[in-house]
């Protein structure tokens, strides 16, 4: 055992190795081996190679070194590319303050039943006055980049519900095709998270032929995470067991406090419109310690089906 496998679960560690081909007595071999790749592509700048860095990465893609690589680079090359969106990366700034604000994103505190983080979005709180769509890419990956130092995360994942009930054809207009691809970019092709599961609820026709326009963007082991599943609660809770959703979503908890993540980020006083102290830099060290280690239960995975074709829309099965 090794100091990158500190304050793992012993169901964690065995998770690593059965799922992702962890092996302890190889970790520091895979890190450098990644790390000797950074000099074929000069044109991109590696602003972090730790190991706890690259760990994520490798955790991320199972440990296939060459896959690693490519969405190490990936990452740093999307920042690059989109330095605007970067330049002023921390909560404090005002886009960003606003998006978590209203919500975006909502993270629960408990995980689900395999241990997955579960980050809800509201669409039709997105006030397109008040923020743009950019802001709230940036409040996600914000958001992401906290909780991916938990290592906990970096092997169970996350889980997405999107609540699109009350969302408007209008608001739908403005999700154009190439807002879309820079968050698909960003959130599939550029970050190191494992996602289990997207699920759209209470979604209208209009997002149904959003998704036409996004299909092909995305990569077939996504398509297999997304499922459709319109007003049916019943096959969100076959994937997702009611007593880790809030009522919203028909389960046991109590209704979503859509403020509550951004207490977290921001402290007490989020209300507050005057500038914050604390930056994304102190917030990358320091995590979302508090409420990492009260998510420490963790349950092996099952294999799960979509058996209710009938009510809902399931895009392809979990495999």
């Amino acid at each position: 055992m090794t100091h990158l496998h500190a304050g793992l679960s012993s169901d964690t560690t065995e998770k690593a190795r059965l799922e992702l081909n962890e092996n302890p007595d190889t970790l520091h071999q895979d890190i450098q081996q990644v790390r000797d790749m950074i000099v074929s592509r000069p044109d991109i700048g590696f602003l972090r190679t730790d190991d706890d860095f690259i760990l994520r990465f490798l955790r991320a893609r199972k440990f296939d070194q060459t896959e690693t690589f490519r969405l190490l680079a990936q990452y740093f090359q999307f920042r690059q590319q989109n330095l605007d969106m970067f330049q002023s990366f921390k909560v404090d700034d005002p886009g960003i303050k606003r998006a978590l604000m209203d919500g975006f994103p909502g993270v629960l505190e408990t995980p689900d039943q395999h241990g997955r983080k579960i980050l809800i979005l509201f669409a039709s709180n997105w006030d397109q006055s008040r923020n743009s769509f950019t802001d709230i890419l940036r409040a996600i990956l914000l958001s992401l980049e906290v909780l991916i130092e938990n290592p906990e995360l970096q092997i169970n994942g996350f889980v997405l519900i999107i609540d699109w009930s009350n969302f408007s054809f209008k608001q739908a207009s403005k999700l154009t095709p190439n807002i879309l691809k820079l968050a698909i970019e960003g959130l599939q092709d550029s970050f190191p998270a494992r996602f289990g599961g997207i699920h759209f609820v209470n979604q209208p026709w209009y997002i149904h032929a959003m998704y036409t326009i996004i299909k092909p963007f995305l990569k077939d082991k996504t398509r297999k995470r997304i499922f459709l599943h319109g007003n049916n609660l019943n096959s969100l809770h076959l994937l997702l067991q009611p007593e880790f959703l809030p009522s919203e979503f028909g389960g046991t908890l109590p209704p979503y406090d859509v403020g509550i993540w951004a207490r977290t980020l921001l402290g007490p006083d989020y209300s507050d419109e005057t500038e914050y102290l604390l930056t994304y830099e102190a917030l990358h060290v320091r995590g979302d310690k508090e409420a990492m280690r009260r998510s420490q239960s963790v349950v092996e995975p099952e294999t799960l089906r979509q058996t209710d074709r009938e009510t809902s829309t399931p895009l392809l099965a979990l495999d």
